[in-house]
C-alpha cells in the first residue's frame, strides 16, 4: 500500500464555501500535510470520483494548506483543476491496488459509495471520529442518525482498516459492529494533537477574570446550562461576577442560545461572543482565561480540552470517558447537568487565590499532550499491518 489516494472532498467543499475549519477539518489538513507528498487527490464532483494528476494534486494540497489571500482566484484554480481531471475520470474503475484514505466521513452515506469501492481495487482506510449520531440522536440534526448508520455500514463492509481518535470511540465502534453482527476491521487508536499555536498576545481580550467556551454552538455542547449559570452568578455577585467568552460558529438548532446571547439584557457586559477567531486570537483568548468550560453531553474526543491543557489552561469539563482518557486526572470533572456545582467551581476558579485552580495548575505540570508524530506512528503501524496481511 505505497501509492495513496487522499480523499479531500470535505476539505475542498468547506474551503470553497469559506467555512471555518472544524476539528474534523483540522485532522484532514494534518493528513494532507503528512501523506500529501506521496498521494494524489480524490474529489467527489459532478457525480464522479475525480482523481487529479500528481502535479495538480500537489497544487491542490498546497492551496488547502495555505491561507489564500484571494478566495476567488483559489476557487477558479480549483474549478479548473477538477474540470481538467474530469474527462479521464468518467467511468474510472480505479483498477490499481492502492490505499484510499478518507478522514472526513465524506461521501460514505451516498448510495453508490460502497458499490464503487467494491468494484475497484482500492484498499480503503477510514477515520471514524465518533458514533454520536447513533448513540445520542437527540443531539443531532433530524436524519443524521440514519445517514451516520449508512456511513458506519460502509465502513464495516468495505474498510481494510479503521483509525479512531480514542479508546472510547473504538469501543463504541466495536459495540456497533457486534450489534450489527459485522466483523470489525483492524483498527488503530491514534489520539489527536493540538495545533502549534502562534505566540499569544500580552493583552487579554477582557480585563475582568473571564472563562472561555470553545466549540460550535449546538445542543450537544450545552451552552444553555452555562448561560443560565451566568445569570445566577450575576444575580448573586453583581458587578463582581466573572466574564464569559463564547467562541464558536453557530450550528444547528442553536436559536435559544443565540437569542439569549443577543437579547438577554442581564448578560450584557458579562458574556461576549466571537463567531470567528484566528489561531493567534484564540491562543491569546485561551492564554489569559481562568479556565476552559467544556460541559458537553457527548464527545468522541474533545480537541478543545487537549488544546487548553497543552497551553497550560485549566479545564472544567463534563465527566465523559473520552475526556478522562486524554485529560487524565488533570481537569475538574462534573456532571453536565449539575448547575450548582458548575457555578461553585466557576466562582472558586475566578478568585486569584483559588485553591482548586492552584491544584489543577500543579497537576498540569505533568500533562503531556499527544503529538502528530506519535499519531502517525500509530497510523503507519496499522498500514504496515495491512500491507503484511493483504491477500
Amino acid at each position: 500500500m505505497k501509492a495513496t489516494l487522499l480523499d479531500v472532498s470535505r476539505l475542498l467543499d468547506r474551503r470553497l464555501r469559506r467555512r471555518l475549519p472544524t476539528g474534523i477539518d483540522r485532522v484532514g489538513m494534518e493528513y494532507v500535510r503528512h501523506f500529501g507528498p506521496q498521494s494524489t487527490a480524490l474529489v467527489h464532483a459532478a457525480g464522479q470520483w475525480i482523481e487529479l494528476s500528481a502535479r495538480d494534486s500537489a497544487r491542490l494540497f498546497a492551496g488547502l494548506l495555505s491561507e489564500p489571500s484571494d478566495s476567488r482566484r483559489f476557487n477558479t484554480m480549483i474549478a479548473w483543476l477538477v474540470a481538467k481531471a474530469l474527462p479521464r475520470s468518467i467511468g474510472a474503475r480505479f483498477a490499481s491496488r492502492r490505499l484510499l484514505l478518507n478522514t472526513g466521513h465524506s461521501g460514505l452515506e451516498q448510495p453508490g459509495y460502497a458499490h464503487s469501492l467494491r468494484r475497484s481495487a482500492l484498499r480503503p482506510v477510514f477515520f471514524v471520529h465518533d458514533l454520536i449520531p447513533l448513540s445520542y440522536p437527540e443531539y443531532c440534526r433530524p436524519g443524521e442518525s440514519t445517514r451516520h448508520r449508512i456511513r458506519m455500514q460502509t465502513v464495516l463492509t468495505t474498510a481494510r482498516g479503521i483509525i479512531v481518535n480514542s479508546q472510547a470511540t473504538l469501543e463504541a465502534m466495536q459495540e456497533y459492529a457486534a450489534e450489527e453482527q459485522q466483523p470489525m476491521p483492524p483498527a488503530a487508536v491514534a489520539p489527536l494533537a493540538p495545533p502549534q499555536w502562534p505566540l499569544a498576545g500580552t493583552e487579554p481580550p477582557l480585563q475582568a477574570p473571564y472563562f472561555i467556551m470553545l466549540g460550535t454552538i449546538e445542543p450537544r455542547k450545552n451552552h444553555w446550562l452555562i448561560l443560565h449559570v451566568w445569570r445566577q452568578l450575576i444575580a448573586r455577585l453583581g458587578a463582581a461576577a466573572p466574564r464569559l467568552l463564547v467562541v464558536g460558529q453557530h450550528g444547528w438548532e442553536c436559536e435559544n442560545v443565540v437569542d439569549m446571547l443577543e437579547r438577554c439584557a442581564v448578560l450584557k457586559g458579562f458574556v461576549f461572543e466571537r463567531s470567528r477567531c484566528s489561531d493567534a486570537e484564540l491562543a491569546t483568548c485561551m492564554q489569559h482565561a481562568q479556565a476552559l468550560l467544556f460541559p458537553s453531553f457527548a464527545e468522541g474526543y474533545g480537541m478543545p480540552l487537549v488544546e487548553a491543557l497543552a497551553l497550560g489552561l485549566p479545564v472544567i469539563a463534563s465527566d465523559l470517558p473520552a475526556f478522562r482518557e486524554v485529560g487524565g486526572t488533570v481537569p475538574e470533572y462534573l456532571d453536565p447537568l449539575d448547575g450548582r456545582r458548575w457555578a461553585d467551581l466557576i466562582v472558586d476558579y475566578a478568585s486569584p487565590e483559588s485553591p482548586c485552580r492552584r491544584a489543577q495548575v500543579q497537576r498540569l505540570a505533568g500533562f503531556a499532550a499527544p503529538t502528530w508524530p506519535a499519531h502517525f506512528a500509530q497510523v503507519e503501524a496499522l498500514l504496515d499491518h495491512l500491507d503484511a496481511t493483504d491477500d
